[in-house]
């Protein structure tokens, strides 16, 4: 094989090859001319350029869906990011109060968090107690139970309080619904000022977002692990009353790379610690991810 040619005496290294920025189209959902941004690492810093491009302040984001404006929770924005992804923010729209009484011990909500400090519904099970009052929508965002606040709180801690709360006694939900397209006047032509549904990206590349660290570019989980982490995110809901992908993720990746179940017990409390799952949903995790993977 031949060799390189030598270098000539003086010469220069070539340059590095450098990393294409990574650039991002958003809109309000509800309507706004288009934006672009870049150079975030998580979620709150996500918002945080939504809200400088658009002149608003990041808490009055409440989630972002992608390639879509609808509230769509199956288009919800969560720890991966499509590089072609169009990113549409959902801001607070009118705050209202319901009132409920708890007669059954599940209320029939499935929680989820928009990871800046803001829970809201994600689901909500047909001929449950919510779903008998009109007023509580899917996408709703939870801002106090009985006048106390929960701002700031995680998707299951705020699903640990309703499930805490007594039967035959009447309590108080305080929700932010998002702001819907005809709450903007005049925006409702055939301008760029209308949300505009984005073409779906065929690509397998996602920025990955992460609490801790710099985000990373990388390819899309296989269709294995994706049908893995749909089963967790099942259980989740159905153990905790929450979903969230992100979650369910992380666990089937701390699963892959556990040697056998104690292990993995072990680093789900290491890794994951604060949600204190339950010994039971950790035995059936185990196995519905290695079922899952085969």
């Amino acid at each position: 094989m031949d060799s390189a040619a030598p270098r000539e005496p003086g010469a220069t290294e070539p340059p590095a090859r450098a990393r294409p920025r990574l650039v991002f189209r958003t809109q309000l959902a509800h309507g706004s001319p288009t934006g672009r941004i870049e150079g975030f690492t998580n979620v709150r810093e996500l918002y945080a350029k939504i809200a400088e491009a658009f002149g608003i302040a990041p808490t009055e984001i409440l989630f972002c869906t992608l390639n879509s404006h609808k509230v769509d929770m199956q288009k919800l924005l969560g720890g991966q990011i499509g590089l072609e992804d169009f990113i549409f923010a959902h801001v607070r729209g009118e705050t209202k109060e319901v009132e409920v009484t708890k007669t059954e011990d599940a209320l029939g909500l499935t929680i989820t968090d928009n990871g800046a400090g803001y829970a809201f519904i994600k689901r909500i099970k047909e001929g449950s107690i919510i779903n008998r009052i009109e007023a509580v929508c899917v996408g709703d965002s939870i801002e106090a139970i009985n006048d106390h606040s929960i701002v700031g709180c995680r998707h299951y801690e705020v699903a640990k309080m309703l499930r805490e709360l007594p039967k035959s006694q009447p309590f108080t939900l305080r929700l932010v619904q998002p702001r819907r397209a005809f709450d903007m006047i005049g925006q409702r032509s055939r301008s760029s000022k209308c949300p505009v549904e984005a073409k779906v990206s065929s690509g397998r590349e996602t920025l990955r977002l992460r609490a801790g660290g710099p985000a990373t570019v990388e390819e899309a989980p296989s269709d294995v692990e994706a049908a893995a982490a749909r089963r967790v995110d099942d259980l989740l809901e159905s153990y905790m009353g929450i979903r969230d992908p992100e979650l369910a993720a992380a666990v089937v990746e701390t699963a892959r790379s556990s040697a056998g179940a104690q292990a993995f017990a072990r680093g789900l409390d290491a890794v994951l610690g604060e949600f204190a799952f339950p010994d039971e949903f950790v035995v059936e995790v185990w196995a519905a991810i290695g079922d899952a993977c085969g």
